[in-house]
């Protein structure tokens, strides 16, 4: 969407975000080790961009916006919105920063309450906030945004299972701005719909952000989607920040071997690109037991020799381009620059 955005104007800013989920064992339900699902993660959002997460699945990033939006209390790290922590609040102030701060859910079909008419549905967060005096504002709200998202307003007395995704979809994203939220997570919101629908409830968003000023986070595992709305892209691999970059910029460069393999696997961004195709070898890691060193060191085809022994740090290789890679690591010394020994996928394995 290439907008110009002010770098001071950050709604919210996510710091060192750790998410851990001890697995118990045993009688009395000890924990020895953990689910290592979101590993200290930083980025900020601006007011009025779209600020996409993307990845394979399980990488992180759904419990990276349950993480901000307090769905899952984050292990360690913080959520400033507006200037304040978010997770540290409690009681009413709680209550009050959460209208800033909204979800629109990824399944259409399971997110709406059935027995709960469209009218109903979208007015229930005002109806918690008790943002009207009377029964007449609130039936003009609710006729307000259902024009906003393109519903007609004969739909007010009707129930979920009469719709499509699509529509379904559309009545989630009311909900979700009535309160006119500065910050919405948009949890792959287009991933269960056709891909002529995928389009409008884009463009939808796209509307509703340059009407309302609406922030978005975007997550998504769809690059081609996230290459159409997102102004700022962050790449996860098992919980981890590989990258992180603007559209064009990632788009055009992409610097982590991760992000060159995810883009080499779309045949139109593919022939944008003038490289050879990387294709992702083995398996993901178990996130209770992670690789040591860079946690993306088992599969990536440029591996090193300190690779499997340090994390890597993000380096900043263009203006706002950020890479944790060791590849762009100026301290290194020949040693550690060294290839990795590894046993080739395809190589015969010596009989015992």
């Amino acid at each position: 969407m290439g907008k110009n955005m002010d770098a001071n104007d950050v709604v919210l800013e996510v710091e060192h975000l750790t998410k851990h989920y001890p697995i118990k064992k045993g009688l009395f339900g000890k924990s020895d080790t953990c689910v290592h699902a979101v590993e200290d993660v930083s980025f900020e959002v601006h007011r009025g961009e779209t600020f996409a997460i993307v990845g394979e699945s399980g990488c992180g990033k759904s419990t990276t916006g349950k993480c901000i939006l307090r769905l899952t209390e984050p292990t360690s790290g913080t959520v400033m919105l507006d200037g304040k922590d978010f997770t540290s609040l409690k009681g009413d102030d709680l209550v009050e920063a959460r209208k800033k701060l909204k979800l629109i859910f990824q399944d259409p079909y399971s997110s709406l309450n059935p027995r709960m008419t469209v009218a109903d549905i979208i007015a229930e967060p005002i109806d918690i906030a008790k943002t009207y005096a009377t029964r007449a504002e609130r039936d003009a709200r609710v006729d307000q945004i259902m024009q906003a998202v393109g519903l007609d307003l004969s739909y007010r007395a009707r129930y979920p299972h009469e719709f499509s995704g699509g529509q379904r979809q559309r009545i989630g994203i009311a909900r979700a701005i009535v309160l006119e939220p500065e910050v919405v997570i948009c949890d792959e919101p287009v991933s269960a719909l056709d891909v002529s629908v995928q389009a409008k409830v884009i463009n939808l968003l796209e509307k509703l952000q340059d009407d309302m000023g609406i922030s978005f986070i975007f997550i998504s595992h769809d690059l081609s989607v996230v290459k159409h709305i997102a102004d700022n892209v962050m790449v996860m691999y098992l919980g981890h920040m590989m990258e992180r970059a603007s559209d064009e910029e990632l788009f055009s460069n992409p610097a982590h071997p991760y992000t060159q393999a995810l883009l080499d696997v779309i045949p139109r961004i593919r022939r944008e690109r003038i490289r050879d195709k990387t294709i992702l070898q083995g398996d993901v890691p178990s996130p209770t037991n992670p690789p040591s060193g860079c946690c993306f060191h088992t599969r990536c085809t440029k591996c090193m020799r300190v690779c499997g022994e340090r994390v890597p740090e993000a380096h900043e290789i263009a203006p706002g381009h950020l890479c944790a890679c060791h590849l762009y690591d100026e301290s290194l010394t020949d040693e550690e620059r060294t290839p990795a020994v590894e046993v080739p996928l395809d190589a015969e394995i010596p009989q015992a």
